[in-house]
């Protein structure tokens, strides 16, 4: 007699599905560079993600209630002169976000409260390295 064995799974009763293309964040150019870090990062307001740009290195930031096909003009925060590595918002300002880029500079950003409408270049802060590059950021304490 041959008896069915069952895995113990705590997820064997969890299905998924798929969401609809109007709940997805459709035509982004992420960027293709690969270091150990966050290519995206969300916060309760925004989504940020890096793109691939020409130039230098840019992020873009959407807010959470934009999704869907998004316009390859939509602005950018484009200010590094490298590709940028790692993005992370600020724990207690949801309107502030720190990048770092290959070009060995952190600069932190703050996001007008809707959003962007034109494309932000000018950080709040500028903090340049003269060692070597800088991979990830994180900031806890900034206010």
């Amino acid at each position: 007699m041959s008896r069915k064995v069952v895995r113990s799974s705590k997820f064997r009763h969890v299905f998924g599905q798929g969401l609809k293309a109007d709940q997805c964040y459709d035509d982004i150019r992420i960027s293709q560079m690969t270091w150990d870090s966050n290519f995206c990062t969300v916060n309760p307001k925004f989504v940020a993600m890096i793109v691939d740009a020409s130039g230098g290195g840019s992020f873009i930031v959407l807010p959470l209630s934009k999704t869907g096909r998004i316009d390859m003009s939509y602005p950018t925060v484009c200010g590094h002169t490298g590709p940028v590595l790692d993005i992370e918002f600020c724990p207690h300002n949801d309107n502030i976000i720190a990048s770092g880029s290959e070009d060995c500079s952190v600069m932190i950003w703050e996001i007008p409260e809707g959003g962007l409408t034109s494309p932000l270049s000018e950080p709040v802060v500028k903090l340049e390295a003269l060692g070597p590059l800088v991979r990830q950021t994180r900031h806890g304490c900034l206010e």
